[in-house]
């Protein structure tokens, strides 16, 4: 399902997925890094402050629920996704 995560640039969306009974959430540009949405750290250019500053709201509550974010970039975060063959959720 794509979901709105506008801000970073107009029209921007991330894709919410269910993988085996898990969701998994690609942020891609709405959320860089954990930082992005643990501490609202937001990039310097944006379209939109106001949407950018909404668009983590959604995702932590998605993550709340139970879904897991993928942050667009983040070395760290991505130390810690399996990699193929092995299944992410």
């Amino acid at each position: 399902m794509c979901l709105p995560t506008y801000g970073r640039t107009p029209g921007h969306q991330s894709l919410r997925l269910r993988l085996n009974g898990a969701e998994v959430v690609l942020a891609a540009d709405a959320c860089y890094f954990c930082q992005t949405l643990r501490e609202r750290r937001l990039p310097r250019a944006m379209y939109d402050r106001e949407a950018m500053l909404a668009s983590p709201d959604r995702l932590e509550a998605l993550e709340q629920s139970g879904a897991r974010i993928f942050f667009g970039h983040g070395p760290v975060f991505w130390r810690t996704v399996p990699q193929a063959p092995v299944p992410v959720a």
